[in-house]
């Protein structure tokens, strides 16, 4: 049952008698009447984002709970009754609905959905939870959009009770019947269990743990509240696409809860803020000492396990066997949440002083003023059913096109915004279409003057592993696309809703106009990218030079909304990009130092990867002149160092004073399609793809006709 809606307690009088975490507190002071007014303050401010449930609603979920928890009990008896075991252990048989995640936490908000966790004796086996179950729950009247995702890396069905969705899972434990007083953290309860009934039960286990290894449940509580409000308004909360998820924002807290035990909600966020703008990652976060149980399960290991090496931010789950729950943190979307780390120590820093409030930490900042060029990926099915499918699909690998694209010697960092949004519709065609937008910050490199960066074989990449899933899975339909479009922040507004686009200024009447296949010309509008304030937090950043005011000049081209080609099976875009600018706003720093106990003992140092990326595929465009110095963005990580060279030496081109603002010249040009016929051909072209490419071993031998979009972009300075 989950645990009520946070209110703040008096009950850090009182310190702890239990020690929490691996390593000693920082501070055990106790909360001041100034920390019990701005936790107050920040309680107030949070309740308009609806982040808290009103107690009738919380009401509801328990009763709906309650009542799938009976039925679970009637199906398992059912069930008992039919394999003829004896009455004497039907009547005691059980079974049990857990729930896990935010709503176990007690953390959910308005309307969330709920997970779930059906546990049942060793007779009920997994084909009767989706048979004679899913049948019981489709007899409900209550259960609406009801369905069975059987084949998942962790099995699952998925409904709506009476208006709340929720997601249930399955473990068969090897038990003749399941008490009431059933403790999941029991690592005894693993032994001889299959591997998707251990996956079941992990949700479960780690957020029990979690519960268990804070000091304070209602300081965690109203401080991850605060944290989560924090990281979905700043566009950082999405784990599939390589930020962190919930599980993962819980640790950190956890983590900020135990070295600060007797700290309450005001204090805990700062100090949050605090620790992990100055962690020093890879070091991992960890809430206690793993523990062996002798199961043989893998567990997250760098001694052990030489891929564990290279994880950018590690943050271990604390129950058996031990995970990394952010194994799909890239260089990018680290950069990106340390500068955010740093952005809301800066903010709560004013906080504390009296000089902002705390609606100034939520305030969402706009991701589409930030940067000055776009990546635009758009995907289209036929129909709303294959849409949804086939968006699931593209969302869950768009993060191997960013950790392509950072591997690109040229590119600092590639953030993806976890938000997606319709696409204008194409000539009025009848289809459903979706589009992602990843920002994109460039390299300055030094004694170059017309640079170019040939992005053809990163997105030609991930497109085919896309292509290759779709069609290995039996998912694929004629009619699913993706393309992909480089895209200025000045025609953004061409392809978002108005509301996106926060303080948006008047734009020219210049546009992005898409040509026929076989023009070779496609125009985007060059006209000058002021830089425009943003109501958030970043209004604290220093003005990076992706923001800075500049004018370029281009062709003049009519506005028609921006589309892609349309093309049958697989899109791909070679995109030639500029250099610019790549330093990033420092963020507001706090003069307190973390003590050596907030940061976990190193990993040593493994050895450089010697293995690189060798582009046999991309046409070269342009080819810049090499950069001198390390290439690799500055981050402290082996694996940075892994960059691959786009292009070589370009002849310079008369030195310009640094007074005079950036031409930025674009042009693009529609190669002739071509139809590549076999799998083996295509394989030829991509042999020398990065394996972290695919999870699929083999293309298909259908035919695949590949159109490759050229946008060339010349930066002169």
């Amino acid at each position: 049952m989950p645990f009520p809606v946070t209110t703040q307690g008096s009950q850090q009088t009182q310190p702890p008698q239990k020690h929490y975490g691996i390593t000693s507190p920082i501070s055990l002071a106790a909360p001041k009447e100034t920390d019990c007014l701005l936790t107050q303050k920040l309680v107030e401010t949070l309740k308009p984002f609806g982040v808290f449930e009103e107690e009738e609603e919380l009401q509801r979920r328990i009763l709906i709970l309650g009542k799938l928890n009976n039925l679970v009990k009637e199906w398992i008896r059912e069930i008992s009754e039919s394999k003829n075991l004896p009455q004497s252990v039907i009547e005691n048989v059980g079974g049990k609905i857990f729930t896990f995640g935010s709503y176990r936490l007690g953390v959910h908000t308005k309307g969330a959905d709920i997970d779930a966790l059906c546990v049942a004796p060793r007779h009920v086996d997994r084909s009767d939870f989706f048979t004679s179950f899913y049948d019981k729950l489709k007899l409900q009247e209550e259960v609406k959009d009801l369905r069975a995702v059987e084949e998942a890396f962790v099995p699952v069905i998925k409904l709506c009770f009476d208006g709340i969705e929720i997601d249930i899972l399955f473990a068969r434990l090897a038990l003749q019947t399941i008490p009431e007083d059933l403790d999941l953290r029991d690592d005894s309860l693993l032994k001889n269990l299959d591997i998707r009934c251990i996956r079941s039960l992990n949700g479960c286990r780690v957020t029990d743990e979690i519960l268990h290894l804070v000091p304070n449940i209602d300081n965690f509580r109203l401080t991850l509240r605060a944290i989560k409000l924090w990281a979905k308004r700043h566009n950082i909360y999405s784990n599939i696409l390589g930020f962190l998820g919930g599980v993962s924002w819980a640790m950190l807290v956890a983590r900020t809860c135990q070295l600060y035990p007797n700290a309450i909600a005001s204090t805990l966020v700062h100090k949050f803020f605090l620790v992990f703008s100055k962690w020093e990652w890879p070091n991992p976060v960890l809430l206690k000492q793993p523990e062996e149980c002798n199961l043989n399960l893998p567990v997250w290991d760098p001694r052990v396990n030489p891929s564990d090496r290279y994880h950018l931010m590690p943050i271990i789950t604390p129950a058996y066997p031990q995970q990394n729950s952010t194994y799909n943190v890239s260089v990018s979307t680290r950069m990106v949440m340390v500068e955010e780390f740093k952005q809301g120590l800066a903010i709560t820093d004013e906080i504390l002083l009296s000089k902002a409030e705390w609606s100034k930490l939520f305030e969402a900042p706009n991701f589409f003023q930030k940067y000055k060029h776009y990546i635009v990926l758009l995907a289209s099915a036929p129909t709303e059913k294959q849409r949804l499918e086939w968006v699931g699909l593209v969302e869950s690998k768009i993060r191997i096109l960013v950790g392509s694209l950072e591997k690109n010697e040229f590119i600092t960092l590639a953030h993806v915004n976890p938000q997606s949004f319709p696409a204008p519709k194409e000539n009025d065609k009848e289809e459903f279409r979706t589009m992602w937008v990843i920002g994109l910050v460039f390299k300055k490199t030094e004694n170059s003057e017309n640079l170019s960066v040939d992005l053809t074989y990163d997105i030609q990449s991930f497109t085919d592993t896309v292509y290759r899933q779709a069609i290995n899975s039996k998912m694929f339909e004629v009619d699913m696309k993706i393309a992909a479009m480089h895209v200025k922040r000045k025609q953004l507004h061409q392809l978002l809703p108005s509301h996106v686009l926060q303080k948006k200024k008047k734009h020219s009447t210049e546009g992005v106009k898409l040509t026929p296949l076989n023009d070779s010309s496609l125009d985007l509008s060059m006209d000058s990218d002021n830089s425009m304030s943003v109501p958030s937090p970043t209004s604290a950043m220093k003005t990076s030079p992706l923001n800075s005011s500049g004018s370029s000049q281009g062709r003049n081209s009519p506005a028609p909304a921006v589309t892609a080609a349309s093309v049958t099976n697989i899109q791909a875009t070679e995109v030639s990009l500029p250099q610019v600018n790549s330093s990033e706003s420092s963020g507001g720093t706090s003069s307190e130092s973390i003590p050596q106990t907030a940061t976990q003992p190193a990993i040593s140092s493994p050895p450089k990867p010697t293995v690189s990326r060798v582009v046999s595929s991309t046409r070269l465009v342009n080819p810049p002149p090499r950069p001198s110095g390390n290439a690799a963005a500055k981050i402290p990580n082996p694996i940075v160092g892994v960059k691959r060279t786009s292009s070589p030496h370009k002849e310079e081109s008369p030195k310009k004073t640094k007074t005079e603002e950036e031409q930025l010249d674009t042009e693009t040009s529609t190669t002739q399609s071509e139809t590549i016929q076999t799998a083996t051909s295509l394989l030829a072209s991509q042999k020398t793809s990065s394996t972290d490419l695919s999870d699929i071993p083999a293309l298909p031998a259908n035919p695949i006709p590949v159109i490759k979009n050229s946008i060339k972009l010349r930066l002169n300075r």
